[in-house]
């Protein structure tokens, strides 16, 4: 991993995904009690960044390769970041997706033009089920987070944020990314090595598998596979990949609860105008919530693919 596979990812995807704003809000600001500035990738294509790492996937396999097909494995925006860049080459692609999944993930999953294939999430294995789809139809896995590509393709997030906080006059804050295997986090980190920007991964409480592994200095797992609303960040360990870039170049890394992902929602909605879904939303929770960050912090919101029934919870709190 360089940054030049981010650069040459980002050249592959000009004029295919957006270039997402750097956004602020000064009442925002008065309730945090610093500037919060919020990179709003749940206004990217498919709703999450993740449209960033599956166009780089697939737009870097050869004819042949794409002709057979691609295969992911995500609980829904990896899936749908994929399924929409396998249509646009026009690839066959399948989706391995948890049950529980959001119906509306599942739902727009489909509409790309994946074929979709739910397992349990408690009870299987996506690895196992992915790996064996790919070996018995010849598709190419291109797996959520520890796959070069998707990493340098999320990596790109980085690249417009070194030049959007620059113009902002922000040279030195920390970025705070929710993190689930630590794509988006790792390829961040790397396209802003050498600036005065450090990553630190944000993660639901209980499910702070990376933050632990960072302190730890060793992949950490969670004990649990369900049992936060974050669905989108819930995974078993750091990646084999994404670890050691993250043990280099990332801080510490912090936890939120529920209720305070659910605030950072109804605020983003208020402030913002923008809809965060619960994992999109881990990093402004903390930006909003830990005393401990200094002045000026930059907040990623990684998607925005939110079960309705979840974001009227959220904007039905007390103010």
């Amino acid at each position: 991993m360089t940054p030049d596979l981010i650069r040459a990812a980002a050249g592959r995807m000009a004029g295919h995904v957006r270039r997402t704003p750097l956004l602020n809000a000064p009442l925002l600001d008065r309730l945090a009690g610093r500037q919060v500035l919020v990179k709003a990738e749940c206004l990217q294509l498919t709703g999450s960044f993740k449209a960033r790492g599956g166009w780089a996937a697939v737009s870097a396999l050869d004819e042949a390769a794409r002709a057979r097909g691609v295969i992911a494995y995500s609980s829904g925006n990896h899936a749908q970041g994929v399924a929409l860049a396998a249509a646009r080459h026009g690839a066959p692609c399948v989706i391995v997706m948890p049950s529980d999944a959001p119906a509306v993930k599942i739902a727009n999953t489909r509409a790309y033009g994946a074929e979709v294939v739910l397992y349990d999430r408690a009870t299987e294995d996506r690895d196992a089920i992915g790996t064996a789809l790919a070996s018995q139809r010849g598709l190419t896995l291109v797996k959520p987070f520890d796959d070069p590509q998707v990493i340098a393709g999320q990596g790109t997030v980085g690249l417009e944020l070194a030049e959007q906080a620059a113009k902002a006059g922000v040279a030195r804050a920390p970025v705070l990314i929710p993190c689930g295997g630590g794509g988006l986090a790792a390829g961040t980190a790397l396209a802003l090595e050498g600036t005065g920007l450090r990553v630190h991964t944000v993660e639901p409480a209980g499910f702070d598998d990376t933050a632990r592994s960072l302190a730890t200095g060793a992949r950490q797992r969670n004990p649990s596979a369900t049992g936060s609303i974050c669905d989108a960040i819930l995974t078993p360990a750091p990646g084999e990949l994404t670890f050691p870039i993250l043990q280099r170049l990332a801080g510490p890394g912090y936890s939120v609860t529920d209720d305070e992902v659910l605030q950072a929602m109804a605020l983003a909605f208020a402030h913002l105008r923008i809809v965060l879904e619960p994992g999109g939303a881990v990093a402004l929770a903390a930006a909003l919530c830990r005393p401990d960050l200094p002045e000026t912090v930059i907040a990623v919101a990684s998607g925005g693919n939110v079960d309705p029934a979840t974001f009227a919870a959220a904007l039905d709190r007390p103010a």
